[in-house]
């Protein structure tokens, strides 16, 4: 419904990542992670507030409940951080194959090479 209903260029690549809601069934707690910087990523937020009314209107009638919750949009933390721990992993691994590269290319060293002998 998001990308085929919502015609905001403002809300970007959003992906929505889990939904709470209260017993009462008053508040939804939509979480969402957007691809981008900071910028995009506030310019999703307001966005999804602006769409919010009509989101009400559709999970209103596509449902049919006789109480719509009332829907809050809030940036997913924890899928960022779980993003940022994988970039870090990837780039350990990165650099430990570049060190195993070095020590490979040390280990295939002619040992008759004269280069770094002191002859005298």
């Amino acid at each position: 419904m998001l990308a085929r209903e919502v015609h905001d260029p403002g809300i970007g690549f959003v992906t929505l990542t889990r939904v709470q809601v209260s017993a009462d069934i008053q508040l939804a707690r939509v979480f969402y992670t957007v691809l981008g910087d900071e910028k995009a990523r506030q310019s999703s937020e307001r966005a999804l507030e602006r769409a919010s009314p009509f989101l009400r209107r559709q999970i209103g009638s596509r449902l049919r409940l006789k109480r719509v919750p009332e829907l809050k949009f809030q940036y997913d933390e924890a899928v960022a951080g779980q993003d940022r721990i994988e970039q870090l992993l990837n780039e350990l691994h990165a650099a430990d194959r570049e060190a195993a590269g070095a020590d490979a290319d040390d280990a295939h060293r002619n040992p008759h090479d004269t280069d770094d002998v002191d002859r005298r």
